[in-house]
């Protein structure tokens, strides 16, 4: 009788709670003055892909997996085997079920011993917010006054909802998003009747029925509540058969970790967002990171990979791979190697020669030497050490020879190729301060993600291309690091590049790049729609010996873009402007590109006197070139194109376009180039 007197003490509580009788006024001001504890439950942090799928989440700072979740999407089954099981009368009673009690403290008196428990889903929801006991009746009168104070501020929605939060399911799981996808790999949409059963099931004793540990009292309990609700008709006869003969899970599935590192990066950059929302296909994400851990193992313990891919029409990273595998081993798996600054190679080559194109200095079919050159002390040699003689530059920049990109770069200006860069939307580290030649070899710090945003705009047809990787993301007007037409010869050149070996020809525009000492190899790449990057090499900045771009990372690139499981994306045809031309037809000065500082001609800086750079001219007049020191005769090129060729006076009058930005070239006999963009106002 001691064990049924709580019972009874608790059911003339919850009888005077039912009864209209003079209590009633009293009974409703207690519980109104009960003091609620803090109900928002406090849940996993959550990183999620663009169609809301979940790419990674973080436990709470009490180490548990609670992951939020919605009555709406939790399968209708589970709740309906929930409430069938465990509280019948939960949509009607106000938070104690009197018929229950009564029940309970029958089965108690004529067992001599409890049997059967009376409480309700709200008294569980009471017991577990403020983690009190079961078994004193102190505790329990607590739960009372609790959940008849939670049924009355609270919809019986709100109240399930609690309980799908707070609901222990065993180890550090609570929760019945957390539970599902840690014993069935998949969110509580959609669940079997034998999943829902076992998590019926594991609340009640989540430690000694926990599928990982005790699988067989798993089972036992789970078929227990088959019975039970096959008894009330809640499952048919041939469901309650196939849920008895399914098997219970016998470990904890891995939560979701899909793109760890930028998964970290959303989180330091709003550390008090709870929801995140990035760019990146889930579905894509986990192929690409397969890809990468499968890539490395035949390349040695330390060698470490990182991929990324983008739709460049709207800037959005669809994928990024920091690593191939997210841990502390001898790859440094933690280290986002999309971030790191490394030497490019010669993946800047294309830049060089669409500056060049667009300053024009040459053309696609333009001849040019391969050959020894000096500057200074410094005499830059080809990678294998041959020279090739006379040569189309579209051969030159397919070859990747070093000769020809320091000729072009020397031409350019180191300086304007560093400025091109920064406008091109990447962040170039220059190691030693005043940039120099090597540039052009690699001769500064880029990331991966630098790399991609350089071709991406060269993708765009030289307009730059802000990445990233947030949903909720201002996209900042176009700016222009090249023209669309000397973008256009660079795209044409780069999709005429052989492919690997390996792959087939796909019509994708790629450059491959190796550092000096073979410390990175890289393989950077666009179609009409995608760009995407590959980087392999040590994470500490070592030697791979033997590594070249072409072999390692090259294969790579192409089977990234075959991930993708969409057709590629043609190219975009020639803009109005392109000469599309033998080197036989171009203007004289464009057929082979000559030395500066030839013998016994000037080589003071070729310059214009006007237009100076950054004017603003009116509109519908002519205007007069006047050109500085340089060797005649001159070229003068008006938005690529040339308007007057065998100049041989320093002054010209040329006829202008439309209002807006203009940018004028003049080139002289030795190659120097001087440049000015102003822009003719509206009349």
């Amino acid at each position: 009788m001691k064990r049924t007197l709580p019972f009874l003490l608790i059911a003339l509580l919850w009888a005077g709670a039912g009864a209209r009788d003079m209590v009633q006024e009293r009974m409703q001001d207690w519980v109104a003055a009960t003091e609620l504890p803090p109900l928002v439950p406090l849940t996993s942090v959550e990183v999620k892909d663009r169609d809301g799928q979940l790419l990674r989440a973080y436990t709470t700072p009490k180490g548990f997996w609670r992951l939020p979740v919605s009555v709406a999407q939790v399968d209708a089954r589970y709740l309906d085997m929930l409430i069938a099981y465990e509280d019948q009368r939960f949509w009607d009673h106000s938070g104690v079920d009197g018929s229950a009690v009564l029940r309970a403290i029958f089965q108690a008196v004529r067992a001599g011993r409890v049997t059967s428990g009376a409480s309700t889903i709200t008294m569980q929801v009471a017991r577990l917010i403020e983690d009190s006991g079961t078994g004193k009746w102190a505790g329990k009168l607590r739960q009372v006054r609790l959940a008849l104070a939670l049924e009355q501020r609270f919809s019986k929605a709100e109240i399930l909802s609690l309980y799908l939060h707070h609901a222990p399911f065993g180890g550090n799981i609570e929760g019945i998003s957390a539970a599902s996808r840690q014993y069935f790999g998949k969110p509580p949409g959609r669940l079997t009747p034998s999943e829902a059963a076992l998590l019926v099931a594991l609340p009640q004793s989540p430690e000694r029925r926990r599928p990982d540990l005790h699988p067989k009292a798993a089972q036992e309990a789970r078929n227990r509540i088959i019975d039970r609700l096959h008894s009330r008709n809640v499952l048919t006869n041939e469901q309650a058969e196939t849920a008895r003969r399914a098997s219970v899970p016998t470990a904890r599935r891995p939560m979701p970790m899909l793109a760890p590192h930028l998964a970290d990066r959303a989180i330091a950059a709003a550390p008090l967002t709870t929801e995140h929302r990035l760019t990146l296909s889930a579905g894509l994400q986990k192929r690409l990171q397969r890809l990468a851990a499968d890539r490395v193992q035949a390349q040695g313990a330390q060698v470490q990979i990182a991929l990324m891919i983008a739709n460049h029409q709207t800037g959005e990273i669809l994928a990024s791979v920091g690593s191939a595998a997210y841990r502390q081993d001898g790859r440094k798996g933690f280290i986002d190697m999309t971030e790191a600054v490394r030497s490019p190679g010669s993946t800047l080559k294309p830049l060089i020669y669409g500056m060049a194109f667009d300053a024009g200095l040459a053309h696609p079919e333009s001849l040019i030497t391969d050959r020894l050159r000096f500057y200074g002390t410094y005499a830059p040699q080809n990678f294998d050490g041959q020279f090739r003689g006379t040569l189309r530059l579209r051969e030159a920049l397919q070859l990747s020879l070093n000769t020809t990109a320091v000729a072009l770069t020397e031409s350019i200006g180191p300086a304007r190729l560093l400025q091109a860069l920064k406008d091109a939307g990447t962040e170039p580290v220059l190691p030693g301060g005043k940039p120099g030649l090597a540039i052009a070899l690699g001769g500064v710090g880029l990331r991966l993600t630098d790399l991609v945003t350089l071709y991406a705009g060269l993708a765009r047809q030289g307009r730059t291309t802000v990445l990233h990787w947030r949903q909720t993301h201002d996209t900042p007007p176009d700016q222009r690091f090249l023209s669309d037409v000397a973008a256009f010869y660079v795209a044409d050149i780069l999709a005429d590049v052989p492919p690997p070996a390996t792959a087939r020809r796909i019509g994708l525009a790629y450059k491959t790049g190796t550092s000096y000492g073979h410390r990175d190899t890289w393989a950077i790449g666009f179609d009409g729609t995608h760009v995407a990057g590959v980087w392999m090499g040590r994470a500490d900045g070592t030697p791979v010996p033997g590594a070249f771009g072409a072999e390692q990372a090259a294969p790579i690139l192409f089977e990234v873009f075959a991930h993708l499981k969409d057709d590629i994306t043609p190219l975009p045809a020639a803009p109005d402007g392109a000469l599309t031309i033998g080197t036989a037809r171009l203007p004289h000065h464009l057929r082979h590109i000559g030395e500066t500082g030839a013998a016994g001609q000037s080589t003071r800086a070729l310059s214009l006197r006007f237009p100076p750079n950054d004017a603003s001219l009116p509109a519908n007049q002519p205007l007069t070139v006047k050109i500085q020191n340089g060797v005649p005769p001159f070229s003068i090129l008006l938005n690529g194109a040339p308007v007057n060729v065998g100049l041989r006076r320093r002054q010209s009058v040329i006829n202008l376009g439309g209002t807006g930005f203009h940018r004028l070239s003049v080139i002289d006999a030795t190659g120097q180039s001087a440049q000015s963009q102003f822009r003719i106002l509206q009349p």
